[in-house]
């Protein structure tokens, strides 16, 4: 840019500077283009600012895909004067796929690793939470529409189990469901630093993380009104339509 200008390259610096301009930095979007967009997102901020009496709340999803990952060679630890070093290059040793269920209550997780995603193991999975609420207690879930959740087999399952309500997140909308939040912990308080040498060592790394975190558990707080962010989606919306007919 300095080049094609004809100025320096402070100058370049200086001017970005002094607008707030960062180049080097790309953020990440999707808008939603769910036709039931509203009527979803009212739903599940209801359910997280309003929830239902007599019932609980579980936010669910799958992180599928995490990798047993160790170093091909040993790392250093932290000391004074020197970060924590690692390799920059490592070996797979295999995958997991972790189900979670998050009460909105009090922030305690139910957890499950198992081999793939399918809907058999989504079923087992349900099965899992089922036996760990206190009959009597309707169950609302909130999950994604990955067509593992509403397999003809998981819904005849559903249909014999009444308790259970299904809420589902509008397309492209994964931020509203609030066990992103728990997954983002485990990854950065747990994984993204560790050694693996095997599956088994990765599933008992999370198991304990789990473990750990029901001891004294936190819920997320959901503060963002539907109207907030309904507003906050419509501008950004106008703003690709804008776009796309420049």
């Amino acid at each position: 840019m300095a080049v094609a200008a004809g100025i320096s390259e402070a100058s370049v610096r200086r001017i970005w500077h002094a607008h707030g301009l960062k180049p080097h930095l790309v953020s990440t979007f999707k808008v939603s283009n769910d036709k039931h967009f509203v009527e979803k997102l009212d739903d599940i901020v209801g359910l997280y600012m309003n929830p239902p009496e007599n019932a609980l709340v579980f936010c669910c999803d799958e992180k599928s895909q995490i990798q047993a990952l160790d170093r091909t060679q040993p790392g250093l630890p932290l000391k004074k004067g020197r970060c924590q070093t690692m390799t920059h290059d490592y070996k797979r040793n295999g995958v997991t796929t972790l189900f979670a269920a998050m009460n909105t209550l009090d922030g305690s997780v139910i957890g499950q690793c198992q081999t793939k995603h399918r809907h058999q193991e989504w079923l087992r999975f349900l099965r899992q939470i089922d036996g760990s609420v206190m009959k009597g207690k309707e169950i609302h879930l909130i999950a994604d529409n990955y067509a593992t959740h509403k397999h003809p087999n998981v819904k005849a399952w559903l249909a014999k189990h009444p308790r259970f309500h299904m809420h589902f997140t509008p397309t492209s909308a994964s931020w509203l469901n609030m066990v992103e939040r728990f997954f983002l912990d485990l990854s950065e308080t747990q994984l993204r630093r560790a050694t693996f040498k095997s599956i088994p060592d990765l599933i008992g790394s999370i198991e304990q993380f789990i473990v750990k975190h029901n001891e004294a558990p936190k819920p997320y707080i959901w503060t963002a009104k539907a109207t907030d962010i309904l507003a906050k989606v419509t501008r950004a919306r106008a703003k690709l339509n804008k776009l796309q007919f420049v």
